[in-house]
């Protein structure tokens, strides 16, 4: 029997729980779920790809056996679908917050599709205490020097608390 894979793209700049949220709901359906960092040369990220692997390696470590699920992560710098297909993965995993979101996932879904019809997209809906949550402000609280905890894991509060000090 082949495995299940998924890939799971994002900048994940940083890694916060509502991707968390997402990831765990993937590792139920998926034999191995690749987290697939994209790396853009145009972009400066506040975590470089090692320090995002690392905390991503660090939280997932931290999630226990209590899944069959492996998780990976990569990076990757072209089309995403590119890097699903290079992974073996039969699925993408998006998440999704709210309408906004869903609107721009059903056009990259739409546009994917007509690219890689093996590949199929599959939206995960973010538990409502995650729907707010967003990498962009969690990077704005804690350059000004807000309280993130509640909304990254420990580990990510102080990689940011480290950054920013």
């Amino acid at each position: 029997m082949t495995s299940r894979i998924a890939l799971y793209p994002g900048s994940f700049d940083p890694l916060t729980h509502g991707h968390l949220d997402v990831l765990a709901q993937a590792m139920r359906l998926f034999d191995r779920v690749i987290l697939a960092i994209g790396v853009h040369p145009g972009k400066a990220p506040m975590f470089s790809f090692e320090e995002r692997a690392a905390l991503i390696r660090e939280v997932v470590a931290d999630l226990g056996s209590g899944t069959a699920a492996a998780v990976e992560v990569v990076s990757f710098d072209g089309l995403v679908i590119e890097a699903a297909a290079q992974q073996g993965a039969v699925a993408l995993v998006r998440g999704v917050r709210d309408g906004s979101d869903l609107d721009y996932e059903m056009q990259m879904a739409g546009m994917n599709g007509r690219m890689a019809p093996e590949i199929v997209t599959l939206f995960l809906p973010a538990s409502p205490e995650f729907r707010p949550i967003t990498a962009t402000l969690v990077r704005q609280i804690a350059a000004m020097g807000g309280d993130v905890a509640p909304f990254v894991p420990a580990v990510v509060a102080r990689a940011l608390k480290a950054k920013f000090a």
